[in-house]
């Protein structure tokens, strides 16, 4: 009995730790200097979240295309990103890595944008998104969401 009032009690703060969180929308230009416009992005655990990544470049999509790509606590992003990089024809997704996604947007040539909606990890702390066209996080784009409670 005790063990099912405090599980009914954390479920009721989770749930109202989500309620009070508004769903919240990112826009985020993937730049030609292979930097995303925001690399620090903060948000409540379990909150709703939309981003769209926007690519402005007047490049060629094999030139100059942009991903953003969210990645689960504890994903070495080097090793992502490099495995990344044998999968061409996936739009530079490792298949093999496909389970440390939290959430990511298609790969976007320049004038064109994606959007990807998806809820917070409820577990505060940092998660790195990069951009995975051949390069680029080398280069220096990815970022880092915060979910902390006192967003």
């Amino acid at each position: 009995m005790f063990r099912r009032l405090i599980a009914i009690s954390l479920l009721s703060l989770v749930a109202t730790a989500a309620i009070a969180a508004p769903p919240k929308s990112i826009t985020i230009v993937g730049r030609n200097d292979l930097r995303f416009s925001k690399d620090h992005i903060t948000v409540a655990p379990g909150q709703k979240i939309t981003v769209k990544l926007v690519n402005k470049s007047h490049l060629p999509a094999s030139a100059m295309s942009h991903n953003w790509v969210l990645l689960k606590s504890g994903t070495d992003a080097g090793a992502f990103d490099n495995a990344a990089q044998s999968a061409a024809n996936n739009d530079y997704m490792p298949k093999s890595m496909s389970d440390r996604i939290i959430a990511h947007t298609d790969m976007v040539g320049g004038g064109h944008s994606d959007s990807v909606t998806f809820t917070a990890p409820s577990k505060p702390g940092d998660y790195e998104y990069i951009c995975t066209f051949p390069g680029h996080f080398r280069a220096g784009m990815k970022g880092t969401l915060t979910v902390s409670p006192t967003n």
